[in-house]
């Protein structure tokens, strides 16, 4: 690879730093789609004692570009987010990645073909983690900038995708826990203000 084609790809991943997901982080800010990718790789990684056969080089890999169509479209919170945008989303991403330098094209090709089938214990563990950050970055931010569908979509969301694993499931269960913390830490401040 060049060093020309090299900075076109590092300065079109800088966007994951500039797009702004629907989630607001503890400080008051709003989390960044990069942030998110960097957190779920972390995220695999302390799990990999749960996945001992899976292959923790592709885990990390699929976190870390996993949500690399939101460079070309922004972030579309799940609840907003429609057909027509996934299938906008995969072709400018697919576009992207033809244009990547061999062995790239071919390496992150398979990668997201995977996550797309997500039949693998990797692209499965990918997909629950990536609904239970979000969750969990919820949760740490103030539940005041919740919309009144997220009070239910937190407890729900990524339930499904970790149903194959006990060790996700048990997760989850915990960071129901952290939700309904948050939503009585919530309701009784409401109440003293009363």
């Amino acid at each position: 690879m060049s060093p020309k084609e090299y900075l076109a790809i590092v300065h079109c991943i800088a966007g994951l730093k500039e797009r702004t997901r629907h989630a607001w982080m503890k400080s008051g800010r709003q989390e960044s789609v990069a942030e998110h990718s960097w957190r779920l790789a972390l995220m695999a990684y302390f799990m990999h004692d749960e996945f001992p056969r899976a292959d923790l080089w592709r885990v990390l890999l699929m976190a870390l570009l996993h949500d690399i169509g939101e460079v070309f479209t922004g972030d579309i919170p799940t609840f907003e987010k429609t057909a027509a945008d996934r299938t906008r989303e995969h072709a400018l991403r697919d576009e992207w990645i033809a244009g990547l330098p061999a062995p790239y094209h071919d390496e992150i090709r398979s990668l997201f073909d995977e996550m797309d089938a997500c039949e693998t214990q990797e692209a499965k563990l990918i997909r629950a983690l990536d609904r239970m950050e979000a969750v969990i970055t919820h949760n740490e931010g103030d539940p005041a900038t919740w919309l009144p569908l997220e009070y239910d979509l937190q407890r729900s969301y990524g339930l499904q995708e970790a149903a194959f694993s006990p060790a996700l499931r048990t997760l989850r269960t915990q960071i129901n826990i952290e939700v309904d913390d948050v939503i009585s830490s919530l309701n009784q401040k409401k109440e003293t203000t009363i």
